[in-house]
């Protein structure tokens, strides 16, 4: 299931972008009008949501089957790819979105070859010319982990010493961003020793979304565009029927209190709460008290990833514990590591809502599971990067 966020070109007028405003068309066909009513946000269906196995069906995406999602300006009128010196490659982490990325666009993906060797070695070779062009390579540092961040170092050094003019590392979802600063003595801060990696494998500009930590951007010693999923994440909770007045924002800690008071002000000014915990230890979570009344409410849990869900699923379970009507889930990356589907899929979430910064395996899928994608965010901000406009005007 995908959402669509109604992205203009650079010439458009920011408020045009805000999710609050606009019209809002989908893969499956969902239009989404604003309603008359001051507190109610409606949804339309244009079709019938088609379902297999109880699951919204993901539709095959081909040249032949274009979904109304990926329409767009950018496609209606198109740079001619003969002249165009812009060139975007995909590594092998998910190939899924660079191609939806591409289709945003409106170019064809970039030619190239990627292999390991029988010892795990990684061969990377360009099948194109990228002499004097602006190259941006689409690949997420997810698990495998060091894999993909190997991969994308050696794509990084094939199209520096193919000689393209600039190289923009994509990196939907940055790993190893959570070791951001010591909190023990004798530990190692792995998120500027991977921004040094990347600078010195020849990258001019690093684009990211929803960074663990915004102090990791000041790690790079290049250009660093910060993104955010929520314009996406907004876009969809909007097709809900839920009242303003019934909606509470919920931080499951006291680190994300900042992006859940900044969800919280999108969403009509919702009023916050936030989920006190004590953690012993890495991957482990004990939730202790709540700050703030979610009695009656639905509960919108707003957080930037969900690793073994321990925090998220505790966090539920006190909501829940403290009347909460319902409760949603949202994250930008879903890593998704052991237990963290048996625990989402426990029955304390109505619905875990997630994008595709991470592309999501089949053994991950469970039925409230919803998928939002960040093609055409990326995609416009790859276009707003290279033709030297503002980046930050997309979420004003």
């Amino acid at each position: 299931m995908a959402a669509s966020l109604a992205l203009r070109s650079p010439s458009s007028s920011p408020a045009s972008l805000h999710p609050v405003i606009s019209h809002r068309t989908s893969a499956r066909g969902l239009s989404c009008p604003r309603s008359c009513s001051l507190n109610v946000v409606k949804c339309n269906l244009d079709d019938p949501l088609k379902l297999v196995n109880g699951r919204p069906s993901v539709p095959i995406l081909d040249e032949k089957s274009l979904p109304k999602f990926f329409h767009s300006r950018r496609l209606e009128s198109s740079i001619n790819r003969c002249d165009t010196r812009l060139k975007l490659f995909s590594g092998s982490a998910n190939p899924a979105l660079a191609q939806e990325i591409a289709w945003y666009m409106g170019l064809e993906l970039g030619k190239v070859n990627i292999k390991r060797f029988a010892d795990g070695e990684i061969y990377v070779q360009l099948q194109e010319s990228v002499r004097g062009c602006h190259v941006y390579i689409v690949q997420p540092t997810c698990p495998p982990a060091n894999e993909n961040l190997m991969e994308l170092l050696v794509m990084i050094d094939a199209c520096r010493r193919a000689s393209a003019k600039n190289i923009t590392a994509v990196i939907p979802y940055f790993g190893y961003a959570r070791a951001d600063r010591k909190t023990q003595g004798r530990e190692s801060i792995a998120a500027k020793l991977v921004a040094n990696l990347i600078t010195e494998a020849g990258a001019n500009r690093v684009l990211a979304c929803d960074l663990h930590s915004g102090q990791s951007m000041g790690y790079f010693d290049i250009p660093v565009d910060h993104v955010y999923a929520q314009p996406v994440i907004l876009d969809y909770l909007a097709s809900k029927c839920i009242a303003s007045s019934d909606l509470v924002v919920v931080s499951p800690d006291v680190g994300g209190v900042a992006r859940a008071r900044a969800f919280a002000k999108k969403l009509s000014d919702a009023p916050l709460a936030i989920v006190d915990k004590r953690r012993h230890g890495h991957n482990v979570a004990e939730v202790m008290n709540l700050i703030g009344d979610v009695k009656g409410k639905v509960a919108v849990m707003v957080d930037d990833m969900i690793d073994t869900a321990g925090t998220i699923a505790k966090g539920a379970a006190l909501l829940h514990e403290e009347g909460a009507r319902e409760v949603y889930a949202c994250c930008t990356h879903a890593v998704f590591s052991p237990p963290a589907v048996e625990r989402l899929s426990s029955g304390l979430f109505q619905e875990v809502i997630v994008t595709n910064t991470i592309p999501a395996t089949e053994k991950n899928y469970f039925p409230q599971l919803t998928v939002l994608s960040t093609a055409n965010l990326l995609g416009e901000t790859i276009w707003r990067v290279h033709d030297d406009s503002s980046v930050s005007s997309i979420f004003q």
